[in-house]
Formats: C-alpha cells, structure tokens, sequence
C-alpha cells in the first residue's frame, strides 16, 4: 500500500509537473503567436521613395492589424512614403494596435488631391490604438499661397482626424506644414497626446495645432506647437481636458471656443491649462464666443502657470467674436461663462490692455477669479491696463494690472 500510495504520489507529481510544462509551452506559444502580429508597410507593398503611391499599402496593413485577434503592430521604416486620402476605419478585433513610425508620411505635393476632402487621415470607431514617433508633412504652403492670392481653391485638408474613438494615445509625433488643421479629437474619450511637436507658418491661415472637441477625458502635455491659428482650440462639447507643459507660438494661443455658432450646442466644463509659455502670439488664455443667441456654456476653468512674452492679449474673453468683422450676427452672446480662475499669471503685454473681460449683457461672465497676476506693457516699460464690460469676480493677492472686476 505504501509502494502503491507513494506510486500514486509520484505519478501524480510527474503528472503536476507535465501540466506546469505543458501550460509554460501554451504561454511561450502564446507570447510568440503575440509578438508574431506585426506588420511592415513595406511588407505590404509600400515604398520609401516620396513618388510612389502607398495610400492602399497602409490602408491594407490598417486592415490586417485591425483583423488580428491578437496585440498587433505597424512599423513605418525610415523613408519618405507618399499616402492619399486615407480612412482607417473600426471597430477592431483586438484594441492593442501600435503604430511605430520612423519615416515621415507625406501628402500629395498638389492640393487639389486633398483639397476637397476634409481629411487627409482619419481614424474612426477605434478602441484601444497607440501612435509613436514620426513625421506627417501636410505640405500645405501651396495651397496657403494660392488662398494668400485671392484665386479660387479648395479648402483643404485636416492632417490627422481621430473620430468617435476611445483609449487613443499618441507620443513624439511632429505635424508639419497641414492644409487646415493639424490635429483634431472629435467624439473620443480618453486620448492622450505626448511629447507633440506642431509646426506651420505664423502666417498660414486655419493651422490650428490641437483641435477638441465633443470629447472627454482628453489629456495634451509635453509639446511644442506654433501654427498660424489657435495652438490648442477648445470647441464645444468638450469636458475633462487637461493641458499641460506646452510651449506656444506663433500662433493665436490657447482658445475656448469659438463657442456659440449654433443655437443649439453642448458646454465646455472642467478644463485646466497649466505650465505653459507663449511666446509672441496674437493672444495667451482665450475664451471666445459669437454675439448671437446659444445654449452653450464654458464653467469650470483653470489658467494656471502662464508665462507670456510679447504676446498681444495675454488675457482675454471675448464674447462678440468676429474675425475680421465680417459678417458679425451683433447681437448678445447666449454662451454662460463661469467660474474661471487665473491664477499665476506672469509676463509681457505688447498692447496696453493685458488683461479684457468683454462679456455678454444678456449673459454677464460670472465667477471670474484673479490671484497672483503680474504683466507688465513693453517690456516691463510701462504699466498695463486692465479692461472689464458685464464681468464679475473677485482678486487675490498681486494683481497687475489693476483688477477691474
């Protein structure tokens, strides 16, 4: 019996230590079947010469990725690869595709490629994708020299549309030159954006560096962006957004809104600005919305941690937007602007007005807070001045110039 039980007991440990064995394989198995899921756009017919046509190469790795059940991978080698218009549709089988890029994705030299369709790349229906390094050229001045003209041409394109997405992260990855936009976040929760660097002309009209809107959740940190329009824009429907250690310029700032273009539009709430440097841009902290009637709202906002240098309206909102003043609705702004703090705010005017509350009469701005404020007019030359119509709050400590609040 002992023979026996210690037979049963010895079977059974070398039946235990096959198990362990078998199941360490099925893992190793499994961690190769992983790893296996990568994908070279070279691979699959795409080539690194800047001539050649590679929009259905990458649209066809786009599909196997999104196919696998398993993590998968796209690598972008070094080279100059030549892609259209391009749609990289979900939902995916598995919400682990990664991106690395190494070359730099170019558009169409001629703007009349893209020029009437909206999007150069979009990304859409995507749960769980990851973008790291590269360079997306947009090759935009020609089309920014023929709207300069006054000719007839197209609209042009966003360079990068994410698109009613989730769980979306992109890091290291440098915008050049964009037809329109460069990046936009339209109906995605949670995306972040690391380490971005954003670059057009100071004169290239409708750049906009990061566009969000009707999203949640968003996070921008760590990046350089100077285009000739809004370095990040805040539209409407926006909620959760943390911005954070972001240099701007040139440029038009950091602006919420333009709000209120529909009388119907969803709010903007809990947004933070932090840590960031303007250099010579048309404005710094900006909050704008059309003089016409609106459901929409901005609450719950903070500026905090602002240097500017020579920038014309470090502090603004502006509730009778209208650039250019054409076409202007002149009427009141409908868009309730609450509770916003700026605090810490530092720097250099280069006009007499650092700080201008132009708020709605039907809807005067409510809760506006000014702690620790010091901008100074030309260099610390002269003093600035401060300017209030329909805004109240409060200030706090240091406040230069003078609150009018």
């Amino acid at each position: 019996m002992a023979f026996s039980m210690n037979s049963h007991s010895t079977l059974g440990v070398s039946s235990l230590l096959f198990t362990v064995f078998h199941i360490a394989m099925i893992s190793s198995q499994a961690a190769i079947a992983v790893s296996a899921a990568k994908y070279n756009v070279v691979s699959l017919g795409a080539k690194p010469d800047g001539v050649t046509d590679s929009t259905q190469a990458f649209v066809g790795t786009w599909l196997a990725a999104c196919g696998s059940e398993m993590p998968a991978t796209i690598s972008v080698p070094p080279g100059r690869f030549l892609v259209g218009g391009a749609t990289f549709n979900g939902p995916c089988k598995n919400n682990a595709i990664r991106w690395q890029i190494e070359g730099v994705i170019t558009a169409p030299a001629d703007y009349n490629v893209l020029g009437n369709v909206g999007t150069w790349l979009l990304f859409q229906h995507v749960d769980g994708m990851s973008i790291s390094g590269g360079v997306l050229d947009g090759q935009g001045a020609a089309l920014w020299a023929c709207k300069a003209s006054g000719k007839s041409c197209p609209g042009g394109a966003t360079t990068i549309v994410f698109s009613d997405s989730r769980n979306i992260a992109v890091s290291k990855l440098t915008s050049l030159n964009s037809q329109l936009f460069h990046i936009v976040i339209n109906g995605c929760q949670n995306v972040r954006l690391q380490g971005m660097k954003v670059f057009a002309s100071g004169d290239s009209p409708n750049t906009d560096g990061i566009h969000v809107q009707l999203s949640s959740g968003v996070t921008i940190m760590n990046s350089k962006i100077g285009t000739g329009d809004d370095c990040v824009s805040v539209g409407a429907g926006t909620t959760n957004l943390w911005i954070e250690n972001v240099a701007c310029g040139p440029g038009h700032g950091i602006s919420i809104g333009s709000l209120g273009k529909e009388l119907e539009e969803a709010g903007v709430e809990n947004v933070t600005v932090k840590n960031v440097v303007f250099r010579g841009t048309q404005n710094g902290l900006r909050i704008k919305s059309w003089g016409r009637p609106s459901t929409g709202f901005a609450k719950n906002i903070l500026f905090q941690h602002a240097v500017m240098s020579n920038v014309n309206n470090p502090i603004v909102i502006d509730q009778n937007y209208c650039p250019n003043n054409i076409n202007c609705p002149g009427q009141f702004s409908g868009v309730k602007i609450s509770d916003v703090t700026y605090q810490d705010i530092h720097g250099t005017s280069a006009t007499e007005v650092a700080v201008k509350f132009d708020c709605s009469l039907k809807n005067p701005c409510t809760g506006i807070r000014l702690e620790d404020v010091k901008l100074a007019y030309k260099n610390n030359q002269q003093p600035a001045q401060a300017s209030c119509v329909n805004a109240g709050g409060l200030a706090f400590g240091l406040v230069q110039p003078s609150s009018c609040l």
